[in-house]
């Protein structure tokens, strides 16, 4: 009876990972978007040559471009936090809930802080249309300079919000970027069973606090 049980209980666990790579992990990755935001080209790719396509989430904001991109150009654990689960990603500072003119001057070159460290660093900036941040790290998370070879362990991302106007005065922000990690075995790990779920936790949460925080004070200034 044990060895029954136990045969049942492998099978069971090996069903519940089929489903989850299969069927749960690519709607977390895919919040949001649609299936041409997923397959559709995504500017970036050249900043990670050996990198593979990451998560595309997206959300439709109703505000103008110009009212959303201010909220993106303020990101980092020293400026505006991410707008995320901040205990998580911005050791429990609080994110922006307005736009700070103090955090406006981001320019190609500046480097953002993640939990106090410098971490990605600004490689695309088209004002209300595309940001892109970029980072490589060895797997103790020490930045690596991205113009030497690749060691042989090592992390790399290139992190874009694209806005695209919309008629109505409204905004689509799609998230996406593309990945790599050595050794392979490493990157099929986090890539196909951690990230899923915590870019779906962390970046869905992003796109909703966005939403809401830019939707507010779009409301704000049209009655002003």
């Amino acid at each position: 009876m044990t060895g029954v049980l136990g045969t049942t209980g492998v099978a069971a666990v090996g069903v519940a990972a089929a489903a989850y790579r299969r069927f749960l992990a690519p709607r977390l990755m895919t919040w949001g978007a649609t299936d041409d935001e997923v397959v559709g080209p995504f500017p970036g790719g050249d900043f990670v040559p050996e990198g593979e396509r990451g998560a595309t989430m997206a959300v439709t904001i109703e505000a103008p471009a110009e009212q959303v991109w201010p909220w993106l150009v303020q990101m980092g654990w020293d400026r505006g936090g991410f707008y995320s689960w901040d205990l998580l990603d911005n050791a429990g500072r609080p994110s922006a809930r307005e736009v700070h003119p103090e955090w406006q001057d981001l320019g190609v070159g500046d480097r953002l802080k993640c939990l106090g460290l410098p971490s990605y660093a600004v490689v695309t900036l088209e004002p209300n249309r595309f940001l892109g941040l970029y980072w490589l790290a060895d797997l103790r998370g020490q930045l690596l300079d991205p113009s030497r070879p690749r060691p042989s362990a090592y992390m790399e991302g290139f992190w874009g919000f694209r806005l695209t106007e919309l008629p109505g005065r409204r905004t689509r922000l799609v998230i996406g970027g593309y990945q790599a990690a050595r050794p392979r075995w490493f990157e099929r790990l986090m890539y196909d069973w951690a990230f899923p779920v915590v870019v779906w936790i962390m970046q869905a949460r992003m796109l909703a606090v966005l939403k809401r925080n830019v939707e507010r004070t779009a409301s704000a200034l049209s009655m002003a």
